[in-house]
């Protein structure tokens, strides 16, 4: 039976070739003066983007300020910097140009601004709700994390390893500026580690127990067969703009909730046990989740077994005979080989991480210290078995 649900999702998506051209009419119609710019590194400035940004804004009488350097797993001291740069320079829009991690951290810098008599960390580490946010857009240049239309951002605190997400409907960027184009000239391995967490924000809602409807598991299934089949493709021909723009849209749609219609909740324990990796060890994130996925998978699926048995055929596609459990089994094993097949780890020794068993043994504290107890849909997962699939994806 489906579950009651409300779908949100108000921001403009302005998708294809030349778009981020628009962002300073953009900018304007949606009442932008002093913009601060966020971005990442050096691609950036190489690719012209950032330049073409800062250009169309002056052509619309918008001031700009920019603020660079944002490293995957953001730093919460590269928000305080923003924030900072924003107070002295009377700040009223964040624009990213970048993928998650500069989204993220752009929307951290708007709840800073917004409420700057208080401390954003507060709300990752959820001692207080925001009230007010400043108005966000993006200018995507890395399809993965779907953060240009979710209500989601996640920092890292790089003194305390802890990596801690905060969601809320008022960070929704006003829009969002999409162009395949831009993702061209990213290395292979960035490409298809953003591909996996695409795939995992819709395998984090599919894999749960409870209510749903036939017509978002479909939704679903048709999204994580269209991001496999352009993983690949991109694998041998990055420059291949259809692909690129299959994957983008679906970096969207992953993450704005659509995915979750009608299910009774989503389960994102592998993107929470994820996270403290990411926090301890820095990996990047898409591959982080594939290098754990499977070990998660095969400690639950006997908990969520028809979800399990439904992924292998519609998914995987195996079609083969036999018991429940014995389909569910191929068609994880399928989507190991499909991570390989794309240059994805599936195990922590694949993805170049030897966790000792004290760091594991921390690891799982501080994810379940971040869920607040034991948390998860397809299985809920207590300490110890936190323990258990971190011990799994070490061997």
């Amino acid at each position: 039976m489906a579950s009651n649900f409300e779908f949100y999702s108000p921001t403009r998506v302005i998708f294809g070739k030349g778009t981020e051209q628009r962002v300073g009419a953009l900018v304007r119609e949606y009442g932008g003066t002093r913009v601060l710019i966020v971005y990442g590194g050096k691609s950036a400035v190489r690719s012209g983007v950032l330049d073409r940004a800062e250009n169309s804004l002056a052509e619309a009488g918008i001031s700009s300020w920019t603020l660079g350097g944002v490293v995957p797993n953001p730093h919460l001291d590269k928000v305080y910097e923003g924030i900072r740069v924003g107070k002295e320079n009377s700040i009223d829009f964040l624009l990213a140009v970048g993928g998650g991690s500069v989204i993220d951290t752009a929307k951290a810098i708007a709840y800073g601004l917004a409420e700057p008599e208080k401390d954003v960390w507060e709300l990752y580490e959820h001692t207080r709700t925001a009230r007010k946010c400043l108005p966000v857009a993006s200018i995507l240049t890395i399809a993965a994390a779907g953060s240009e239309t979710s209500n989601s951002s996640v920092i890292t605190r790089v003194d305390t390893h802890q990596k801690r997400a905060y969601n809320d409907d008022i960070s929704r960027p006003k829009f969002a500026l999409m162009d395949p184009e831009l993702t061209k000239t990213l290395p292979d391995y960035q490409t298809e580690s953003g591909c996996a967490d695409i795939m995992m924000h819709t395998m984090e809602r599919y894999f749960t127990n409870g209510g749903n409807m036939e017509l978002t598991d479909a939704l679903a299934e048709g999204l994580l067969r269209t991001v496999m089949k352009n993983a690949v493709i991109l694998h041998t021909d990055p420059a291949n703009y259809e692909a690129r723009a299959e994957v983008m849209w679906a970096g969207s749609l992953s993450h704005n909730g659509l995915t979750g219609c009608g299910i009774a909740s989503g389960d994102f324990m592998s993107h929470k046990l994820e996270h403290e990796m990411g926090g301890m060890f820095d990996v990047t994130h898409g591959a982080g989740l594939a290098a754990l996925w499977p070990s998660w998978a095969r400690y639950v699926y006997k908990d969520c077994l028809p979800r399990f048995v439904r992924f292998a055929r519609n998914v995987m596609g195996v079609t083969t005979d036999g018991t429940d459990e014995e389909i569910a089994l191929k068609g994880i094993e399928a989507m190991v080989d499909f991570y390989h097949s794309i240059g994805m780890p599936a195990s922590f020794h694949e993805l170049g991480i030897d966790p000792t068993d004290a760091q594991i043994d921390e690891m799982a504290r501080r994810c379940l210290e971040a869920c607040g107890s034991a948390l998860g849909s397809a299985k809920k997962l207590s300490l110890d078995d936190m323990i258990a699939i971190y011990h799994a994806a070490n061997h």
